[in-house]
C-alpha cells in the first residue's frame, strides 16, 4: 500500500490525481483532506474518496494527526491572500518535517513562478504562438528551463515561489520533495479560453503520471529532491522544458492539446 494524503484533494488536481493514480498502480491508497462544504470535482465513478472535511489552518494536531505514517504528501491546498497562504505552507511543511520525515512531497507550485518570463504573451515569439500563427516562428523558442528559478509578476507566483523554496529546504534536511509547476489543469481536461491554453495544458492522467514517477524516483533512491519540474502534457507547441523530468524521473505524459484543434 502508497499509503497518501492528498492536502485539498478535491479540486482539478486532486480529483485527477484520485482517478489516475489508482489506475497507473491499484497499491495507491488516498485520502483527502479539505475544507468542509468544498466541491469535489472527480467525474470518473471510480475516483477514491475517502474524504477528511478540515480546515488545517484551524487544527493543526488534526494536520499532524493525518500526516501520521504517509508514504506520499501531496500539498495542493491554496487560500487567500498571500499571507495567510505562506502561512499555511510554513504549517503544512514543518508538520510534514516532524511528523512524517521518510515521506516524499510533491507540492504545488505553477508554471506562474515563471510567467514573467513570458505573460501575458505580448512579447516576440510568445505573442505569436498564442495566436497559433505557427508558421511565423522560425526558429522556435528553447523552452524554458526547467533548472531556470522563479520570475513571477503576481501575488500568485509568489506564493509558488515560497513553496519552491520549502521544497528546497526539506532537501537540506534531507528528506524528498519536488515542487511541481503545474500547466493547466481542469477537470474536464478540456480546453478553456485563457490565452495560449493549448501550450500550458496538462491532462489530469499526465499530472497523476508525474506524481507517480517521482514516487517511483524516490523508491529507488534517485530523486533529486528540492526539484521543480514542469508538468505539462505532451503538446505540440510547448514552450516549457519537460525533457528535464521525462530523463530525470521518466516522466512520460501521454496527451497533447492539439487534439481539441482538429
Amino acid at each position: 500500500m502508497i499509503n497518501t494524503l492528498l492536502i485539498g484533494g478535491k479540486g482539478n488536481i486532486g480529483a485527477g490525481l484520485r482517478t489516475y493514480l489508482p489506475q497507473l498502480n491499484d497499491e495507491y491508497q488516498i485520502t483527502s483532506v479539505d475544507l468542509p462544504g468544498s466541491p469535489d470535482k472527480a467525474t470518473h465513478p471510480d475516483a477514491q474518496r475517502t474524504f477528511v472535511d478540515m480546515d488545517i489552518s484551524a487544527n493543526d494536531d488534526g494536520l499532524r494527526e493525518l500526516l501520521k505514517d504517509r508514504d506520499l504528501v501531496v500539498y495542493l491546498a491554496r487560500k487567500d491572500p498571500l499571507s495567510d497562504m505562506n502561512a499555511m505552507t510554513d504549517q503544512v511543511f514543518r508538520a510534514v518535517m516532524d511528523v512524517c520525515p521518510e515521506s516524499i512531497v510533491v507540492a504545488s507550485s505553477s508554471v506562474h513562478a515563471m510567467s514573467a518570463a513570458y505573460f501575458p504573451f505580448d512579447k516576440e515569439p510568445y505573442s505569436t504562438i498564442a495566436a497559433r500563427r505557427f508558421k511565423e516562428v522560425d526558429p522556435w523558442p528553447d523552452p524554458l528551463p526547467a533548472s531556470h528559478g522563479p520570475w513571477p509578476r503576481n501575488d500568485y507566483g509568489i506564493e509558488k515561489c515560497y513553496v519552491e523554496a520549502w521544497c528546497a529546504r526539506l532537501a537540506v534536511e534531507g528528506q524528498n520533495a519536488v515542487a511541481a509547476r503545474w500547466g493547466g489543469i481542469n477537470h474536464l481536461n478540456t480546453m478553456t479560453d485563457e490565452v495560449a491554453y493549448f501550450s500550458v495544458w496538462c491532462h489530469q492522467e499526465d499530472a497523476a503520471r508525474f506524481v507517480d514517477a517521482c514516487y517511483r524516483t524516490s523508491q529507488a533512491g534517485k530523486l533529486r529532491s528540492g526539484a521543480h519540474y514542469y508538468v505539462i502534457s505532451n503538446n505540440t507547441h510547448n514552450i516549457f522544458d519537460i525533457e528535464t523530468p521525462k530523463r530525470e524521473i521518466g516522466y512520460a505524459p501521454t496527451h497533447d492539446a492539439e487534439l481539441f484543434y482538429k
